[in-house]
């Protein structure tokens, strides 16, 4: 894709490439010396005004909000978008020119899924004038109830409710355009920004309604709100399930929802103390064979039957191998990692091995890659998911985390043998 951006005006050139599981949405700045790769995360946010920019160090990436909004509304997620300057282009100022690239080029369904944050409890955020809403919500989508009240005669006020799929998203969201008050309009240009730009391709909205324009919705502001919402709410790295009432709401007021579940979501994957124990010490020992100094796993805080399991290790500075990995700079060898996660997943396995006289013995590892040291003071999160169990062999796809980010993740395949063969 081609284009230029609407507040910087650069001429730029966009690239979108798949990507790994669990990459997420990042955007590279190839135009740098060395490219510099920026996260679609709100960890990775740059305060601008009237629109969402990321950051790695000084670089920036701006206006990422149409992309991201095409990206969430379609349900994709791992890609890498490389570009030559600072801003996404425009275009027409809507989400369709992305989601049209994005379906022309077609979508693969990748093995491993990506968890949704469900919203279990009401939140609420408030900026200025703007509140937002996050509300429990029945089945497993994402609904928006948008009350966009400019309480004037040009915009006015407009209620709209979207259920979000794929099908309704191209059709209802997409064409809604970016719009703007003539006065606006008359300063930013008095600024020198936007003046690239005429009134036929900027929706600009005076009294008497569009100049040089026409709408494509009788209510395609508040549409294109609903639009810059999903964009916003895609850099908190994973699909939300729940109601979002917004009233009056732009993108400050967004981003301070999204650091507010990305904070819940944090706190629920990382309980600090054995009352969330599903599996304690004692109960792990009966379970596993390991012993000190190689027994690594503390305790496991979520099972569910024999296709999940989570589970804790501590890393602490008592650990034995931190006296000569390494002296002066400790860090907990990969491969102790990868033990950690082989023996959460042989925890999982025991729950449809028990009483069978039975033990998951490791056999072999795939995809196994290492994205984050992990240093004393550290918590690990083990996150197994069964792939598939047959009679004698059983697959795991296996994470271990710490806080938010990947330390570790493999594909361990484990053989079944009899606990005390003769």
């Amino acid at each position: 894709m081609r284009g230029r951006g609407l507040f910087t005006g650069h001429d730029v050139n966009i690239i979108m490439k798949p990507a790994e599981c669990d990459t997420g949405i990042v955007f590279i700045r190839i135009d740098q010396d060395e490219p510099v790769r920026i996260p679609a995360k709100i960890t990775s946010l740059s305060e601008k005004n009237r629109r969402t920019a990321l950051a790695n160090g000084s670089v920036t990436i701006e206006t990422v909000e149409h992309c991201l909004s095409a990206l969430n509304g379609l349900g994709i997620d791992n890609m890498i978008i490389e570009i030559d300057g600072p801003e996404l282009p425009n275009i027409d100022g809507s989400c369709e020119p992305f989601s049209r690239a994005i379906l022309g080029a077609g979508i693969v369904e990748q093995t491993q899924g990506k968890k949704p944050f469900v919203i279990s409890e009401p939140y609420m955020v408030r900026h200025n004038d703007a509140l937002l809403y996050a509300l429990p919500d029945s089945g497993d989508v994402l609904n928006i109830i948008y009350d966009l009240d400019y309480n004037d005669k040009i915009v006015g006020r407009q209620l709209y409710q979207f259920c979000v799929t794929p099908e309704e998203y191209v059709k209802e969201i997409t064409p809604a355009r970016t719009f703007v008050l003539e006065h606006e309009a008359k300063y930013f240009q008095s600024q020198g920004i936007g003046t690239h730009l005429t009134s036929k391709e900027l929706l600009v909205l005076s009294e008497s309604g569009p100049i040089d324009n026409e709408f494509r919705f009788e209510n395609e502001c508040v549409r294109h709100k609903v639009a810059d919402l999903l964009g916003d709410i895609m850099l908190l790295g994973r699909p939300i399930h729940g109601r979002i009432v917004a009233y009056r709401s732009g993108h400050s007021c967004n981003q301070k929802l999204v650091s507010k579940l990305l904070k819940v979501a944090e706190n629920q994957r990382s309980p600090k103390d054995d009352t969330n124990a599903v599996l304690d010490i004692r109960k792990i020992q009966k379970i596993l064979p390991h012993r000190y100094p190689f027994l690594l796993v503390d305790r496991v805080i979520e099972i569910d039957g024999d296709k999940r399991a989570v589970g804790i290790k501590n890393v602490t500075m008592n650990e034995q191998f931190f006296q000569g990995h390494f002296p002066g700079t400790p860090i907990m060898p990969g491969v102790l990692i990868v033990e950690a996660m082989a023996q959460m997943s042989g925890l999982l396995f025991a729950q449809r091995l028990e009483h069978t006289g039975q033990l998951a013995v490791l056999l072999s590892m795939d995809k196994v890659k290492m994205r984050r040291a992990v240093v004393p003071g550290d918590q690990l999160i083990l996150e197994v998911e069964a792939v598939r169990i047959k009679n004698r062999t059983g697959d795991c796809r296996c994470k271990a985390l710490v806080g938010n980010q990947i330390a570790a993740e493999a594909q361990i395949r484990f053989i079944l043998v009899d606990a005390d063969p003769v």
